[in-house]
């Protein structure tokens, strides 16, 4: 059973189970990383995408089911997925309405591949 984590109205308005809703670009990161030491495994990249984490707000990471094992490889790119969006969030950074409506329906698009529920 896979599992979302998302800090996008739209990912939530839509999904309803196994969804893990946090408050920012930057929490989004923080829970896969801690869900990864707990054994889930990326099953997306958490960078996925070519908007950088300063342009757009929104990020949904797909998590595997829980595990018994560490996956070191998921742990070394979440880790440096953290430190590369450290560099580019800007937490002052204005959108007006439709900016925000389309980096959502961006965000859920790389996600779930259309744009109907």
């Amino acid at each position: 059973m896979d599992y979302y984590i998302s800090n996008n109205p739209l990912v939530r308005e839509k999904i309803r189970e196994n969804l893990v809703f946090a408050d920012t670009f930057g929490d989004v990161l923080t829970a896969a990383r801690d869900m990864v030491h707990k054994g889930h495994k990326l099953i997306t990249h958490p960078l996925s995408g070519s908007i950088k984490p300063g342009e757009t707000p929104y990020k949904t990471i797909i998590m595997s089911g829980k595990t018994d094992i560490l996956d070191t490889d998921s742990l070394r790119i979440i880790e440096e997925c953290i430190l590369t969006a450290r560099k580019f969030i800007n937490k002052n950074r204005q959108l007006n309405e439709k900016q925000i409506n389309d980096f959502q329906l961006i965000d859920y698009t790389l996600i779930f591949g259309k744009t109907g529920g």
